[in-house]
């Protein structure tokens, strides 16, 4: 009973500490609110040069494609034993012959006929020279028949000869004046017969012309440093009037139909340099009216190729279903000949890169694209490095940047890390992002890829 009687001083004292501690408590001491800042990573907003671009894409094709047509038919006689496909030839290199035997007989045939022809007209030249001195001593007789005719009229009047007399002398006459008259038809028959010689000649010195161009194209020539595509003839076989034996594409020149996006191309051309360009000069001076600069590349792998081009042409009309124009540009030398590179050739149906670069703009404002938040509001950190949140006006987007058109200035700090959330007049603590800055600059100079 002592024992469990212990217990209880213990219990009252603990209750009256208890009963203390509650009597004598205080209220939770409270600190002052202090505001932590965001760490964001800023660069100075400046004015730039920016070097608009675009990308299209489309396939290599040859600037020139020869077809070699038969215009005679014959027999394939020799061909040239380089002339396979994918083999590259000289210009003026006979690549077939046509049998000729034929067209040269035609032409052997041709010309004896002209010189018979000939003869023909020199004979009535000769003719006409004759009759002119037989007209004339015809003439002469005539005139001597006349003269007897009137004496032996004065003697009939003189009853000094019978009338008989008389009407032979007159007969006589008659038939000088018949033959003279005759003479006369034929000299005045003998221009027609000649005009008609000059033209048979004419033909067949046409005919002659004709042969000697069908002799001609018994030989097939290339008319240009060519790579030979297709060739659908060998040697001994029958070529038909009409006839593909071979397509040959030009080396010289190779041609890109780049389809660009309609607004891309309109961010190229400035209105200041279409002030004085008219429809006539646009398209035959197409390269100094709006200073495209073309590069051409192939990426493949491991393999990387770029080349120079120059703007030849515009598309005549806009792909409906993507809203694309088609710049078409070309690249002289694509297989790279006479040049002291290891780069591939620009070859046929390669699927390449094409970026168009326009004149370079001037004092522009320039921000990465991702400062740039839902379309128009860029994160500006202001004096008190506090946030605030500005709608700009975007000019264009290219690549990694963004060129504003209002709404920001030079001089403004601006944040380029992604805040979550952001919510205006949120103290931030800025740290300034050179590297950002130097690749913002080395973009806006048209150096790095687009994509």
């Amino acid at each position: 009973l002592l024992k469990r009687l212990l217990i209880i001083p213990p219990l009252i004292i603990g209750i009256a500490v208890v009963i203390w501690q509650v009597n004598n408590k205080q209220g939770p001491q409270q600190e002052p609110v202090q505001e932590s800042a965001k760490k964001v990573r800023v660069i100075t907003v400046a004015e730039m040069s920016v070097v608009p671009r675009a990308l299209g894409f489309g396939n290599v094709a040859p600037g020139m494609i020869w077809q070699a047509v038969t215009e005679i038919s014959g027999q394939v006689v020799e061909i040239h034993p380089q002339l396979k496909k994918g083999a590259i030839l000289p210009k003026g290199i006979v690549a077939l012959k046509i049998d000729p035997t034929d067209y040269q007989l035609n032409l052997q045939k041709t010309k004896a006929d002209i010189r018979a022809l000939q003869a023909q007209i020199t004979e009535v030249k000769e003719r006409r020279v004759n009759t002119r001195a037989s007209l004339a001593i015809d003439n002469r007789s005539l005139k001597l028949a006349e003269n007897d005719l009137k004496r032996k009229q004065t003697l009939l009047r003189r009853k000094t000869v019978s009338q008989a007399a008389v009407d032979q002398e007159e007969r006589n006459l008659l038939a000088r004046r018949q033959s003279a008259q005759s003479l006369k038809n034929t000299l005045n028959l003998l221009p027609a017969e000649e005009e008609r010689l000059n033209a048979q000649l004419a033909a067949l010195n046409i005919q002659l012309e004709t042969v000697k161009r069908n002799l001609d194209r018994t030989t097939i020539t290339l008319p240009f440093d060519a790579r030979i595509a297709e060739v659908s003839i060998e040697r001994s076989q029958f070529a038909k009037l009409g006839q593909t034996v071979i397509i040959a594409d030009s080396i010289d020149i190779a041609e890109v139909s780049a389809q660009v996006p309609i607004e891309k191309m309109q961010r190229l051309v400035s209105s200041r340099q279409l002030q004085n360009v008219t429809a006539a000069s646009a398209m035959a001076n197409i390269e100094k009216n709006f200073d495209l600069k073309p590069i051409v590349r192939f990426n493949s792998g491991n393999l990387n190729a770029a080349w120079q081009g120059r703007v030849a042409r515009i598309s005549d009309q806009v792909d409906p279903r993507t809203r694309t124009v088609g710049v078409i540009v070309a690249v002289d030398n694509p297989y790279n000949l006479n040049k002291d590179t290891t780069g591939p050739p620009l070859t046929k149906n390669m699927y390449v890169e094409v970026e168009l670069r326009g004149s370079e703009q001037k004092n522009k404002i320039v921000i990465p694209r991702q400062a740039l938040h839902t379309g128009s509001k860029v994160y500006v950190t202001n004096s008190e490095n506090r946030l605030q949140i500005r709608v700009v006006t975007v000019h264009f987007l290219q690549g990694g940047l963004a060129v504003i058109k209002s709404g920001l200035k030079a001089g403004e700090r601006i944040a380029i890390s992604d805040l979550v959330p952001a919510i205006d007049g949120m103290l931030l603590s800025p740290e300034e992002d050179q590297k950002a800055v130097q690749a913002l600059v080395q973009e806006a100079a048209g150096e790095g890829s687009l994509k």
